[in-house]
């Protein structure tokens, strides 16, 4: 029995020697590819808690349908029985009906329901998703490109107001990521430099748009009418005629009033009256007086023309180009966001399948070895150590399992509206478990920063905030001159009245040739029979002007800390730039170690289990290799899904985002894909 071992033991010996040699090494099978799920050779692949996608070589037309094309088949028909959801349309209130300014406006419900799409991913009680898929749903789902379509009509509103004389209000610009991602910084996160409203809240405050004061350019029709009757007690009745003295008087004054944006200013008022008394010294009675005036002004050094007057204008139509590249900026952080939570996924969902198999194998192992221990053939250390190996593999795969749960949740955060117990119960499988090619990849940094500054959303943000900023000191340089205004005045008045029939002071007195009507009042009141002419200037000068020059030089500190903040970005997005790229290059590093590293835990497993066949090993040795494999695996998808995050970084840092992921900006806007990502 002991030669017997020995020469079992020495057969092992010259075998393994046969199996790491080079020869052997030339003809021994390749490892399999890095996209492909490497499974253990102790034991064939088992189907995980979710059916495996299959991904790698398109299959021959003869081969059956994997399950990433079985869900798209499903989908595919379920698309042509769901009907699409209703785009995101808010217009501005616009009616010919007088009355429409008048009334309140309404917005239409927010839709809180998912789009149909979610719902033709679902077979068999599991959510079978790919990057593509995920995509689409955060552009009709995500909530917060949901709530900042609703910036883009408010910059019209603000426009509007503008257009009208008011100043503008400001739209945000803030852009978040999706709760779980955990990419790289979120380009155009904040209003850009030269527009940038600071001190919100405090005591600082901005000087955009300062100046002169700007009229509101709609016009103003006032009327304004009485009636009174008045009892005045007379101390001298010489000039009444009566001891108590009673009026009846009936007026009304209309004012009609306009600005334009040159600054220029009309006014014109037509003021009537009708009055009555028991004044027997009156001649006409009632007496009807009407009067009217015209008057025209005119700034001609502060708040002359447009460029100071429309300022508010020119900001709102800024702000509106703003809030559009804003809003890219907000659809390419969700799309990354997306992107990294899905290959967090990716990878939680390849963890739990090797945590899987490890559990598999170290009971079949222990099984094996139970078996042994019933023949007396191995100690009972022996099983008690494997029982030790399930257990640690038992909390390996539970806490794989928890880091899946939490990954899919992420992801139906970002991908749904509304919370359905039915969808957050259900499992998920991502169908793709290796990116695309990414033409950034093989991009020089040159090209890659010229890509960046040509697509990013901030640079052009920032670029308009700088106009703006340099068209407000025109508007606030204006304000230090002193105001000089011109106008013209032409007025008319007309006055009459039916004759008193108790006067009483003679003929001589109680007659006139006055109009006795009102028509004949309205017309010498128009035929220039008693006119008004006047023409002038006011000036106002303020002494010292301390104010608005300490505001004038405030803004142009303002500007030249705004240069440096904009100097500061355009030098922050090249660092991103760098800096993605350079990760992207330490994740190929990675991948790289990580497939050597997983390549030679193979290997060793593979001799380890022949040699326990052969007897020169243990149960526990091959469990340990079997472990160490696991580790080496684990981390080459930890690695792998690093590189695919990388790739989505540099996509960012550059603006290429959407390019690559083909998202439309018209369908971010509408909530609603027409054309697959």
């Amino acid at each position: 029995m002991i030669g017997s071992s020995r020469y079992q033991r020495l057969s092992a010996l010259v075998l393994c020697a046969l199996i790491v040699s080079p020869t052997f090494a030339q003809t021994a099978p390749q490892p399999a590819p890095v996209d492909q799920t490497a499974p253990s050779s102790q034991q064939p692949q088992t189907a995980p808690e979710a059916p495996a996608p299959t991904i790698g070589t398109t299959p021959p037309p003869a081969a059956t349908p994997t399950i990433a094309q079985q869900a798209q088949q499903i989908q595919q028909q379920n698309q042509t029985i769901v009907a699409p959801p209703q785009p995101f349309h808010v217009q501005l209130p616009h009616s010919r009906n007088p009355l429409s300014p008048y009334r309140p406006s309404f917005v239409p419900p927010v839709d809180l329901t998912n789009s149909p799409r979610l719902q033709t991913l679902i077979r068999d009680g599991k959510l079978y998703i790919s990057l593509r898929d995920a995509i689409a749903l955060a552009i009709e789902n995500n909530l917060d490109l949901a709530s900042f379509r609703y910036n883009l009509p408010t910059a019209l509103t603000d426009l509007a107001r503008t257009r009208a004389g008011g100043y503008a209000n400001g739209v945000s610009t803030n852009v978040t990521s999706p709760v779980g991602a955990s990419g790289g910084s979120v380009s155009g996160s904040s209003v850009s430099s030269g527009a940038a409203a600071g001190g919100s809240g405090g005591l600082v405050t901005s000087t955009l748009g300062e100046g002169t004061y700007v009229n509101p350019f709609d016009p103003v029709f006032t009327v304004k009418a009485l009636v009174d009757h008045t009892k005045t007690p007379e101390v001298n009745t010489i000039q009444t005629g009566v001891n108590l003295l009673e009026t009846n008087t009936i007026g009304y004054t209309t004012q009609y009033t306009e600005y334009f944006p040159s600054g220029t200013g009309i006014q014109w008022a037509l003021n009537g009256q009708r009055q009555t008394s028991n004044s027997p010294f009156n001649i006409v009675d009632p007496q009807i007086q009407l009067f009217w005036q015209g008057l025209i002004t005119q700034p001609l050094l502060a708040g002359f023309g447009t460029g100071t007057n429309e300022r508010w204008i020119r900001i709102a139509k800024r702000n509106l180009q703003i809030t559009d590249y804003a809003f890219k900026a907000q659809v390419i952080a969700t799309v990354t966001g997306v992107e990294d939570i899905y290959w967090d996924l990716v990878n939680a969902y390849e963890d739990e399948q090797i945590k899987d198999r490890s559990l598999a194998f170290a009971n079949q192992t222990l099984g094996d070895d139970q078996k042994q221990l019933e023949l007396k053939a191995i100690p009972a250390m022996l099983v008690m150590t494997d029982q030790s190996v399930v257990a640690t593999a038992e909390g390996n795969l539970t806490v794989s399992r928890a880091n899946l749960r939490g990954a899919e949740l992420n992801l139906k955060n970002a991908l749904t509206k509304a919370d359905d117990p039915a969808i957050d119960e259900m499992p998920v499988v991502p169908l793709d478990l290796k990116g695309a090619p990414d033409p950034n990849e093989s991009k020089s940094i040159d090209a890659l920063m010229a890509e960046a500054l040509k697509n990013r959303p901030d640079v052009s943000s920032d670029q308009i905030g700088m106009q703006i900023a340099q068209e407000n000191l025109k508007a606030i340089n204006n304000s230090l001159l002193p105001q000089l205004n011109a106008y013209g005045l032409f007025a008319g008045t007309g006055i009459g009245g039916p004759l008193n029939p108790f006067c009483d002071q003679g003929p001589a007195y109680c007659s006139t040739t006055l109009p006795i009507n009102t028509p004949g009042v309205l017309k010498d009141a128009f035929n220039y029979s008693a006119p008004e002419y006047q023409v002038g200037f006011t000036l106002n000068i303020t002494i010292r002007n301390r104010i608005q020059k300490a505001d004038q030089f405030r803004a142009q500190l303002a500007f030249r800390q705004s240069q440096i903040t904009y100097e500061q970005q355009q030098k922050n997005i090249r660092f991103d730039v760098r800096n993605s790229q350079f990760s992207l290059q330490q994740a190929q590093a990675r991948i790289d170690a990580a497939q050597k590293a997983r390549d030679l835990s193979q290997r060793t497993f593979d001799i380890t289990k022949q040699e326990q066949q052969l007897g020169a090993k243990s149960s526990s040795d091959t469990l340990a290799a079997e472990s160490a494999l696991a580790l080496a695996e684990s981390a080459l998808y930890v690695a792998q899904t690093q590189y695919e995050k990388a790739k989505v970084d540099v996509d960012r840092a550059t603006g290429s985002t959407l390019d690559r992921t083909n998202v439309s900006i018209d369908d971010a806007k509408s909530g609603v894909v027409t054309h697959g990502p």
